[in-house]
């Protein structure tokens, strides 16, 4: 009998998180949904009541207690992708030097940096146990230095630089126990970050991504990719 694969998902609420769990859902997959506020999350709701294989689940990814709690309910599960895909904008200043707000950095930090090693940490032994053993991250090309062409996004663009680095540090611990990393940039999207004259839709973006996850090769690991399949400049 085939094993059913999962997915476990962060911030899955809405945008990219959402879409990812509809199309893990209508490909058959168990999908652990996560979101901050599951009361408020009446699409991913509507989703899981359409899929019996799919679960919501609460969990803030800078907290460390609802972040143990899940890992424990999770204990003994067998989780082959894990997408950290819960992210943050807050930038309030866009220009030349000054102004900078730090309580935004470090909150950006916190959410973008910090929450996706958390995350990644917490549930290695269960990506670990299963078939696909596969991490992705979403991250953002303005979190590549050799991009950077403009003035502003300090706190974002330094997020996902950080996160990048990280995650490469963390290929290699994790590569023992035969678990890659995906970096994915979705692109500018038709998302309440990406506004409404974004040229992709949620349903094609992630229709991309899930394609190279899909099919992950080892070359392909802690390696930074669009959602198109091009490579992208640390």
């Amino acid at each position: 009998m085939r094993t059913i694969s999962s997915v476990m998902i962060t911030g899955a609420n809405r945008g990219l998180g959402l879409e990812w769990a509809r199309q893990y859902a209508e490909a058959g997959w168990r999908v652990l949904a996560s979101c901050r506020r599951p009361d408020e999350a009446d699409d991913l709701k509507a989703l899981a009541g359409s899929h019996p294989r799919v679960s919501v689940h609460r969990l803030d990814v800078t907290d460390s207690e609802q972040l143990r709690t899940l890992q424990l309910d999770l204990e003994e599960a067998r989780i082959d992708v894990l997408l950290n895909n819960a992210g943050v904008y807050l930038d309030k200043f866009m220009g030349d030097v000054g102004g900078i707000d730090y309580d935004v950095w470090l909150r950006t930090f916190a959410v973008n940096t910090l929450g996706a090693v958390r995350v990644t940490e917490a549930f290695a032994a269960q990506v670990a146990r299963s078939e696909k053993k596969l991490v992705v991250t979403i991250s953002s090309h303005m979190g590549s230095i050799a991009e950077i062409g403009a003035p502003g996004n300090y706190a974002y663009r330094s997020s996902k630089s950080a996160l990048n680095a990280a995650m490469k540090g963390l290929s290699h611990a994790l590569a023992p126990h035969g678990i890659g990393v995906l970096l994915l940039h979705p692109g500018w999207v038709k998302t309440r970050m990406g506004g409404p004259d974004s040229p992709l839709t949620p349903e094609q973006s992630v229709r991309g991504m899930r394609a190279l996850a899909d099919n992950f090769r080892p070359e392909m690991n802690a390696r930074f990719f669009r959602h198109d399949g091009s490579e992208i400049p640390w």
